[in-house]
């Protein structure tokens, strides 16, 4: 008689297999019985899977539409962040900053102040959560966006038109600023929490210098409590039996003001640039921030937010953990293009509204469709 962990896995393999295996074309029905195992895309491969489930192969007009799109070799900007506090080297990392999040959106930075065994131990845990059982895993699986750490797998599963190839364990610091050890996963406990403190530090450093790069005082964007609302995601790629029929993240852009990453060495991580997909190849000790659309807006369209996403792999399992600034949720605050950055040269493009309505209209479609129109004058 085997373990209690194999004869689990059996199960598991044999429920997926019954639920996901009928032939009809029911697509929520897959979807609700894939929901339902609560074993996320883990599960699939611990069954033995060898080809996608329908759910994840993204539709013929997609793939189409994707050949057409061409691939870059452009290199994304690199900022170096030692030597902050002198004078010169400040200004040299403002400019720097100021081209890149013009002009490309996205920038990697390094010599950030992270110790490179809390960037490690993160990666590490997240990784260890999701390879643990799965009946420890489902003690936190659910769908509550309020429930301030959960795990599943593609947020917006109901609504996208092909399921994403990745499972998420999410510590959201939104509506609450606070973070009880015991509310975590044993297993990352203490590497989320170092990881979270360091983040956040560096994120109050970014903003401030992100004024400054917008001609702004330099405590502008942290008076706003842009770094406020914080919530972690770690996710967990499985390697893929097909990855050119679907996708480990669709192509969006982030619901927030600012996004740092830390992504392992696989990497997978792309964003259009001049029209084509650019790789962000992972840099030892680096992460990687990304301008997200609350920027864009309170920036007035000086700073952008350009769309990205995460490719399927052979290779895996793939471990990312973005962060995302979310800025004030509670008690809720009026965000709007910043008064200092409107002329009659350059009206305001943006309404005003809260970070709670924003992040209301996001979660209620695909995550493929922006939700910057939406806000527009």
């Amino acid at each position: 008689m085997g373990s209690l962990d194999q004869r689990m896995d059996k199960s598991i393999a044999k429920e997926i297999t019954t639920q996901l295996g009928a032939d009809n074309d029911d697509r929520l029905e897959h979807l609700k019985a894939f929901d339902d195992t609560k074993a996320g895309v883990k599960g699939l491969i611990d069954a033995g899977i060898t080809s996608l489930p329908k759910i994840f192969i993204r539709p013929v007009d997609e793939l189409v539409e994707e050949s057409n799109i061409g691939r870059s070799q452009a290199q994304v900007p690199v900022i170096d962040l030692s030597g902050i506090q002198s004078d010169d080297q400040r200004k040299r990392i403002v400019s720097e900053l100021r081209r890149a999040s013009e002009e490309w959106g996205f920038f990697q930075v390094v010599n950030h102040g992270i110790p490179e065994s809390v960037l490690n131990g993160m990666i590490d845990g997240i990784c260890k959560f999701h390879e643990q059982d799965t009946e420890l895993k489902k003690e936190y699986y659910s769908r509550d966006q309020l429930r301030k750490v959960r795990y599943e797998s593609n947020i917006d599963l109901y609504h996208s038109r092909a399921a994403n190839w990745r499972d998420s364990l999410t510590i959201s610091l939104v509506a609450c600023n606070e973070l009880e050890p015991d509310e975590l996963p044993q297993v990352c406990r203490g590497t989320a929490i170092d990881y979270v403190n360091h983040v956040t530090k560096l994120g109050g450093t970014l903003f401030d210098l992100l004024s400054e790069a917008l001609g702004m005082k330099l405590d502008n964007l942290r008076a706003m409590e842009c770094g406020r609302g914080r919530t972690f995601v770690g996710h967990y790629y499985p390697a893929c039996p097909e990855p050119d029929l679907t996708l480990g993240t669709n192509r969006h852009t982030d619901a927030a003001f600012l996004t740092i990453l830390l992504q392992d060495h696989i990497g997978g991580l792309q964003f259009l640039h001049d029209d084509q997909w650019t790789d962000v190849p992972p840099i030892p000790g680096g992460l990687v921030a990304s301008i997200a659309d609350l920027l864009q807006i309170v920036s007035n369209d000086k700073f952008k937010s350009v769309e990205h996403r995460v490719i399927a792999n052979r290779t895996g399992p793939r471990i990312s953990v973005p962060c995302f600034f979310a800025g004030a949720v509670v008690p809720a605050k009026i965000y709007g293009p910043v008064k200092e950055l409107i002329s009659e040269k350059s009206p305001a493009l943006y309404r005003e509204f809260t970070v709670r309505e924003f992040l209301d209209h996001f979660m209620s479609k695909p995550i493929d469709k922006s939700g910057l129109d939406h806000f527009k004058i």
